[in-house]
């Protein structure tokens, strides 16, 4: 039997939560993504299928800021930058996805972050 790679996995787990997950334009869809080396959230439209507002460990705003920090403390950063600019939009209120990935670590640093940044889910 072949064995499954954690991307493969990941990616299996994560079709099943988008089956009940689905973002609308009242409220979008926050989703995460998280490599080795960064973390990216984008807040969706899935009715449309449009990003309306997105923020990384790449983003120009952050990248000086993240020099010298841990994973966990520039997911929180990336929490408030995509909490703030979806406030900015007007949105309020998403539904989080964490992309199959188990609710640890710097996907739960990066929701409370936004959480305590004012979007509600």
């Amino acid at each position: 039997m072949a064995r499954v790679s954690r991307n493969e996995a990941r990616k299996r787990r994560h079709k099943r939560v988008r089956k009940k997950v689905h973002g609308t334009r009242e409220r979008p869809r926050l989703n995460v993504f998280r490599s080795l080396k960064h973390i990216y959230a984008q807040v969706i439209d899935d009715e449309q299928g449009v990003t309306l507002v997105a923020a990384s460990t790449i983003d120009r705003e952050l990248r000086e800021k993240c020099q010298g920090m841990t994973k966990t403390e520039q997911a929180r950063l990336v929490g408030e930058l995509v909490a703030k600019r979806a406030l900015a939009q007007g949105i309020t209120r998403v539904v989080f996805d964490r992309g199959g990935y188990k609710y640890h670590g710097r996907v739960k640093a990066l929701a409370e972050a936004a959480r305590e940044a004012g979007l509600e889910f």
